[in-house]
Protein backbone atom coordinates (compact mmCIF):
# COMPACT_ATOMS: atom_id res chain seq x y z
CA UNK A 1 0.00 0.00 0.00
CA UNK A 2 0.91 3.83 -0.51
CA UNK A 3 2.71 5.34 2.86
CA UNK A 4 2.53 9.05 2.97
CA UNK A 5 4.53 9.29 6.67
CA UNK A 6 6.61 6.46 6.45
CA UNK A 7 8.83 4.15 3.96
CA UNK A 8 8.39 0.59 4.26
CA UNK A 9 10.80 -1.60 1.79
CA UNK A 10 12.10 -5.26 1.89
CA UNK A 11 15.67 -6.17 1.09
CA UNK A 12 17.51 -8.88 1.57
CA UNK A 13 14.51 -10.47 4.06
CA UNK A 14 14.97 -7.56 6.04
CA UNK A 15 11.50 -5.15 6.44
CA UNK A 16 12.71 -1.49 6.55
CA UNK A 17 9.99 0.71 8.49
CA UNK A 18 11.40 4.43 7.92
CA UNK A 19 9.43 7.49 9.87
CA UNK A 20 9.40 10.02 7.07
CA UNK A 21 8.33 13.28 8.57
CA UNK A 22 11.55 15.17 8.74
CA UNK A 23 9.98 18.43 8.87
CA UNK A 24 7.95 17.68 11.98
CA UNK A 25 11.28 15.96 13.76
CA UNK A 26 9.20 12.57 13.02
CA UNK A 27 6.44 13.07 15.18
CA UNK A 28 3.65 11.22 16.03
CA UNK A 29 0.44 12.04 14.96
CA UNK A 30 -2.65 9.82 14.26
CA UNK A 31 -2.32 9.19 10.48
CA UNK A 32 1.79 8.61 11.46
CA UNK A 33 1.10 5.68 14.29
CA UNK A 34 -2.10 4.23 12.16
CA UNK A 35 0.70 3.70 8.84
CA UNK A 36 3.43 2.12 11.45
CA UNK A 37 1.03 -0.15 12.63
CA UNK A 38 -0.39 -1.03 9.05
CA UNK A 39 3.71 -1.45 8.19
CA UNK A 40 4.33 -3.47 11.00
CA UNK A 41 1.63 -6.10 10.22
CA UNK A 42 2.14 -6.33 7.17
CA UNK A 43 5.78 -7.59 7.66
CA UNK A 44 4.54 -9.50 10.29
CA UNK A 45 2.54 -11.14 7.77
CA UNK A 46 5.23 -11.70 5.55
CA UNK A 47 6.90 -14.87 5.03
CA UNK A 48 9.95 -13.68 3.31
CA UNK A 49 10.42 -11.25 6.15
CA UNK A 50 12.76 -12.39 9.03
CA UNK A 51 13.56 -9.20 10.74
CA UNK A 52 12.57 -5.69 11.43
CA UNK A 53 14.73 -2.39 10.70
CA UNK A 54 12.59 0.80 12.49
CA UNK A 55 14.67 3.53 11.81
CA UNK A 56 13.64 7.44 10.04
CA UNK A 57 14.89 10.03 8.09
CA UNK A 58 16.01 13.33 9.33
CA UNK A 59 18.34 14.67 11.88
CA UNK A 60 15.86 13.17 14.74
CA UNK A 61 14.64 9.63 15.06
CA UNK A 62 11.51 10.86 16.35
CA UNK A 63 10.38 13.59 19.25
CA UNK A 64 7.46 11.53 20.29
CA UNK A 65 3.61 13.30 19.82
CA UNK A 66 3.22 16.35 17.84
CA UNK A 67 2.83 18.83 20.03
CA UNK A 68 0.04 20.71 17.67
CA UNK A 69 -1.56 17.02 17.60
CA UNK A 70 -1.71 17.05 21.71
CA UNK A 71 -3.40 20.75 21.86
CA UNK A 72 -5.55 19.87 19.12
CA UNK A 73 -6.60 16.92 21.27
CA UNK A 74 -7.93 18.62 24.50
CA UNK A 75 -10.90 19.72 22.93
CA UNK A 76 -11.65 15.83 22.85
CA UNK A 77 -13.88 14.12 25.40
CA UNK A 78 -11.93 10.90 27.79
CA UNK A 79 -13.48 8.59 25.36
CA UNK A 80 -11.87 10.19 22.55
CA UNK A 81 -8.38 10.86 23.96
CA UNK A 82 -9.01 7.27 25.73
CA UNK A 83 -9.47 5.54 22.10
CA UNK A 84 -6.52 7.58 20.81
CA UNK A 85 -4.35 6.59 23.69
CA UNK A 86 -5.30 2.82 23.02
CA UNK A 87 -4.21 3.47 19.27
CA UNK A 88 -0.55 4.37 20.53
CA UNK A 89 -0.89 1.44 23.07
CA UNK A 90 -1.70 -0.93 20.62
CA UNK A 91 1.49 0.30 18.40
CA UNK A 92 3.89 -0.33 21.33
CA UNK A 93 2.14 -3.43 22.62
CA UNK A 94 2.69 -5.04 19.33
CA UNK A 95 6.13 -4.36 18.41
CA UNK A 96 7.10 -4.74 22.07
CA UNK A 97 5.21 -8.28 21.73
CA UNK A 98 6.31 -9.19 17.73
CA UNK A 99 6.96 -12.54 16.28
CA UNK A 100 9.82 -11.46 14.48
CA UNK A 101 12.86 -9.47 15.79
CA UNK A 102 12.71 -5.48 15.42
CA UNK A 103 15.98 -3.41 15.68
CA UNK A 104 16.20 0.01 16.15
CA UNK A 105 18.40 2.42 13.95
CA UNK A 106 18.88 5.48 15.94
CA UNK A 107 20.65 8.35 14.11
CA UNK A 108 19.24 11.13 15.98
CA UNK A 109 17.69 12.50 18.80
CA UNK A 110 14.87 9.98 20.97
CA UNK A 111 12.50 11.97 23.12
CA UNK A 112 9.54 11.13 24.72
CA UNK A 113 7.52 8.74 22.94
CA UNK A 114 10.18 8.63 20.44
CA UNK A 115 12.08 7.08 23.15
CA UNK A 116 9.67 4.97 23.91
CA UNK A 117 9.64 3.61 20.19
CA UNK A 118 12.92 2.93 20.66
CA UNK A 119 12.37 1.14 24.09
CA UNK A 120 9.97 -1.48 22.55
CA UNK A 121 12.33 -2.77 19.95
CA UNK A 122 14.23 -6.22 20.74
CA UNK A 123 17.69 -4.24 19.32
CA UNK A 124 18.29 -0.50 20.06
CA UNK A 125 21.80 0.63 17.48
CA UNK A 126 22.16 4.42 18.30
CA UNK A 127 25.00 7.18 17.28
CA UNK A 128 26.83 8.56 20.04
CA UNK A 129 25.45 11.72 19.41
CA UNK A 130 21.92 10.75 20.28
CA UNK A 131 20.00 12.07 23.32
CA UNK A 132 17.19 9.43 24.85
CA UNK A 133 14.65 10.96 27.44
CA UNK A 134 11.16 10.23 28.57
CA UNK A 135 10.41 14.29 28.88
CA UNK A 136 6.32 14.34 29.33
CA UNK A 137 6.58 15.73 32.64
CA UNK A 138 8.48 19.03 31.56
CA UNK A 139 5.16 20.09 29.68
CA UNK A 140 2.38 18.84 32.23
CA UNK A 141 1.60 15.68 30.41
CA UNK A 142 2.62 11.69 31.65
CA UNK A 143 4.67 9.30 30.09
CA UNK A 144 2.05 6.91 30.71
CA UNK A 145 2.17 4.38 28.23
CA UNK A 146 6.37 3.89 27.82
CA UNK A 147 6.80 3.44 31.43
CA UNK A 148 4.85 0.37 31.47
CA UNK A 149 7.68 -0.86 28.89
CA UNK A 150 10.69 1.04 30.35
CA UNK A 151 10.29 -0.42 33.58
CA UNK A 152 10.64 -3.82 31.83
CA UNK A 153 13.87 -3.04 30.17
CA UNK A 154 16.06 -1.18 32.89
CA UNK A 155 15.69 -0.78 36.30
CA UNK A 156 13.43 0.55 38.59
CA UNK A 157 15.42 3.01 40.06
CA UNK A 158 16.97 4.39 36.82
CA UNK A 159 13.41 4.34 34.94
CA UNK A 160 12.52 6.20 37.62
CA UNK A 161 14.96 8.57 37.68
CA UNK A 162 14.47 9.28 33.78
CA UNK A 163 10.50 9.47 34.14
CA UNK A 164 10.17 11.56 36.92
CA UNK A 165 12.93 14.60 36.14
CA UNK A 166 13.08 14.71 32.23
CA UNK A 167 16.08 14.55 31.78
CA UNK A 168 18.17 13.79 28.88
CA UNK A 169 20.58 11.12 28.34
CA UNK A 170 23.58 10.96 25.89
CA UNK A 171 23.53 7.34 24.21
CA UNK A 172 26.55 6.58 26.13
CA UNK A 173 24.75 7.07 29.26
CA UNK A 174 21.51 4.84 27.91
CA UNK A 175 24.11 2.09 26.79
CA UNK A 176 25.74 2.02 30.15
CA UNK A 177 21.55 1.25 31.88
CA UNK A 178 20.79 -1.17 29.16
CA UNK A 179 18.50 0.95 27.56
CA UNK A 180 20.02 0.52 24.05
CA UNK A 181 22.90 -2.42 22.65
CA UNK A 182 25.70 -0.60 20.45
CA UNK A 183 26.95 2.40 20.12
CA UNK A 184 27.86 2.89 16.30
CA UNK A 185 29.53 6.33 14.31
CA UNK A 186 27.31 7.55 11.98
CA UNK A 187 29.30 6.86 8.84
CA UNK A 188 28.94 3.53 9.95
CA UNK A 189 25.43 2.60 11.07
CA UNK A 190 23.66 1.94 8.07
CA UNK A 191 26.36 -1.23 7.14
CA UNK A 192 26.73 -1.96 10.99
CA UNK A 193 22.80 -2.70 11.52
CA UNK A 194 22.27 -4.27 8.04
CA UNK A 195 25.09 -6.35 9.20
CA UNK A 196 23.73 -7.61 12.37
CA UNK A 197 19.97 -8.00 10.92
CA UNK A 198 21.72 -10.38 7.69
CA UNK A 199 23.64 -12.23 10.51
CA UNK A 200 20.18 -12.84 12.03
CA UNK A 201 19.10 -14.17 9.23
CA UNK A 202 21.40 -16.76 8.34
CA UNK A 203 21.82 -17.90 11.54
CA UNK A 204 18.85 -18.56 13.84
CA UNK A 205 16.07 -20.40 13.22
CA UNK A 206 12.27 -18.20 12.82
CA UNK A 207 10.24 -20.43 14.62
CA UNK A 208 12.96 -20.82 17.32
CA UNK A 209 12.81 -16.51 17.50
CA UNK A 210 9.11 -16.67 17.51
CA UNK A 211 8.86 -19.51 20.26
CA UNK A 212 11.70 -17.52 22.66
CA UNK A 213 10.42 -13.97 22.56
CA UNK A 214 6.87 -15.71 23.30
CA UNK A 215 8.52 -17.25 26.12
CA UNK A 216 10.19 -14.23 27.46
CA UNK A 217 6.56 -12.36 27.63
CA UNK A 218 5.00 -15.54 29.74
CA UNK A 219 7.68 -16.08 32.10
CA UNK A 220 7.53 -12.29 33.63
CA UNK A 221 4.16 -12.86 35.16
CA UNK A 222 4.98 -16.58 36.84
CA UNK A 223 6.14 -17.39 40.16
CA UNK A 224 9.45 -20.14 40.00
CA UNK A 225 7.35 -23.21 39.95
CA UNK A 226 4.74 -22.44 36.85
CA UNK A 227 7.87 -20.60 35.19
CA UNK A 228 9.83 -24.34 35.48
CA UNK A 229 6.53 -25.84 34.53
CA UNK A 230 6.18 -23.68 31.53
CA UNK A 231 9.69 -24.15 30.34
CA UNK A 232 9.58 -27.76 30.73
CA UNK A 233 6.53 -27.75 28.50
CA UNK A 234 8.07 -25.25 25.63
CA UNK A 235 10.68 -27.16 25.48
CA UNK A 236 9.25 -30.68 25.08
CA UNK A 237 6.90 -28.94 22.22
CA UNK A 238 10.33 -27.29 20.92
CA UNK A 239 11.00 -30.66 19.84
CA UNK A 240 8.76 -31.14 17.85
CA UNK A 241 9.09 -28.50 15.21
CA UNK A 242 10.29 -28.47 12.03
CA UNK A 243 13.42 -26.28 12.77
CA UNK A 244 14.52 -28.42 15.93
CA UNK A 245 14.58 -31.58 13.71
CA UNK A 246 16.36 -29.89 10.40
CA UNK A 247 18.63 -28.12 12.67
CA UNK A 248 19.62 -31.59 14.57
CA UNK A 249 19.55 -33.33 11.70
CA UNK A 250 22.13 -31.29 9.93
CA UNK A 251 24.38 -30.98 12.75
CA UNK A 252 24.75 -34.74 13.09
CA UNK A 253 25.30 -34.86 9.05
CA UNK A 254 28.13 -32.33 9.50
CA UNK A 255 25.89 -29.73 6.81
CA UNK A 256 26.33 -26.70 6.81
CA UNK A 257 23.20 -25.07 8.29
CA UNK A 258 21.08 -21.86 6.57
CA UNK A 259 18.06 -20.35 7.72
Amino acid sequence: MAYQWIEYKIEDRIAYIILNRPEKRNAFNEALVNELKQAFIAAENDTEVKVVVLAAHGKAFSAGADLDYLQGLQKNSYEENLADSNNLKELYQHIYSYKKIVIAKVQGHAIAGGAGLATVCDFCYSVPEALFGYTEVKIGFIPAIVMVFLLQKISGTKAKELLLTGKLISAAEALEIGLINQLVEAGHLDKEVHSFAMELCQSVSAQSIENTKKMLLQLRDMDLDQAFSYAAEMNAKGRETADCKKGIASFLSKEKLSW
